[in-house]
C-alpha cells in the first residue's frame, strides 16, 4: 500500500499546501492497481490532477464535513460530471449522511444532479461507527472519533499492511483502537501543549499524538494537520518527548511504500 500526501495543511490550505487529502494506491492480485482518496479539503484539487488522472480513482472516503476536509469535492463532482469522457461510472463517495446536502448547498442547486446532466456523478454511501466494508484490496474500518462535528477515524489494510488514520480528533478510546499496531500512524497534531488548552475535545497536540502512538503501540508515525500558524517543529518536539519509534511530519508529495522491504519497522 502506497500513501501518497496531497495536502496536509491544518484547518486550511496553507502558503506551501493544501488541506487535508491523501491518496491510497495498492494492486490486487491480477495487478490492477486501486486508488482510493481519503478527504479533499480546500485547495486539495488542483495538486491531487499533478499526481494521478482523477478519473483514475475508484472511491472517495471523507472523514467530517469541516471545509478542509471535503470542499474540494466539488471541484471533482465538476470534473466527473462535465468530462468529455462518457463512459466514467458513478464514483462511491464514503462521507458522513449530510455531504450530498452540502455539496448542493455550495453548489448553489436543489438536488444532486448538476446543472445541464441528466445523471448524479457520485453515488453517496453513509458512514457510522464501527463499520467495515471493502473497495478492491482495502479493507477499511471505521470509527467515530472527539470532534465538535460528526467525524470519522480510519483503519486501512491492504496486503498485510495497515494504516491508521486519525482524521481530526482529540484523545480518545477509539484512537487507539484505530491504531493499535498499525504499520504507519498518520495522525493530526492541530494544537500546541499551553497555547491551546482553552479548547477541548477538538484536536490533539503533537505530545497527546506521541501518547496515542505509545499506547497504540504503533510503527512510524506521520504527524499532519498542522495549521501555518504553528511552528511544525513543536508539535515535532512534543511528540518526540514520549515516543521514540520512526517519527516524521507529513509534507505534501510525500509518499509512503508500507511493501518496500526496507521500510521503518
Amino acid at each position: 500500500m502506497r500513501i501518497h500526501v496531497i495536502g496536509c495543511s491544518g484547518s486550511f490550505a496553507g502558503p506551501e499546501g493544501a488541506a487535508s487529502s491523501y491518496l491510497l494506491e495498492h494492486e490486487d492480485a491480477s495487478g490492477r492497481t486501486w486508488r482510493v482518496l481519503m478527504d479533499l479539503g480546500s485547495g486539495a484539487f488542483g495538486p491531487l490532477q499533478s499526481a494521478i488522472d482523477p478519473a483514475d480513482l475508484d472511491a472517495v472516503i471523507v472523514s467530517h464535513l469541516h471545509p478542509d476536509h471535503y470542499l474540494d469535492l466539488t471541484g471533482l463532482e465538476v470534473f466527473w460530471a462535465y468530462h468529455s469522457r462518457s463512459d466514467l461510472p458513478q464514483l462511491p463517495i464514503h462521507a458522513p449522511r449530510p455531504l450530498p446536502e452540502r455539496l448542493s448547498s455550495v453548489l448553489g442547486r436543489t438536488g444532486n444532479v448538476p446543472d445541464g446532466v441528466a445523471w448524479e456523478p457520485f453515488t453517496h454511501h453513509v458512514l457510522e461507527d464501527e463499520q467495515r466494508f471493502t473497495i478492491g484490496p482495502f479493507d477499511i474500518q471505521v470509527r467515530e472519533v472527539l470532534h465538535p462535528v460528526e467525524a470519522y477515524g480510519f483503519r486501512i489494510t491492504a496486503g498485510g499492511s495497515v494504516l491508521a488514520y486519525s482524521g481530526d480528533t482529540d484523545t480518545c478510546e477509539a484512537l487507539d483502537e484505530l491504531a493499535d499496531g498499525a504499520d504507519l500512524f498518520l495522525c493530526e497534531a492541530g494544537y500546541v501543549e499551553g497555547r491551546d488548552d482553552r479548547f477541548s475535545g477538538v484536536h490533539l497536540t503533537g505530545l497527546r499524538a506521541g501518547q496515542a502512538a505509545v499506547a497504540a503501540r504503533a510503527g512510524q508515525v506521520v504527524l499532519t494537520h498542522i495549521a501555518a500558524w504553528t511552528d511544525p517543529a513543536v508539535p515535532l518536539a512534543e511528540a518526540r518527548s514520549v515516543y521514540d519509534g520512526p517519527l516524521e511530519l507529513a509534507a505534501p508529495g510525500a509518499v509512503y511504500d508500507l511493501d518496500r522491504a526496507d521500510r521503518p519497522a
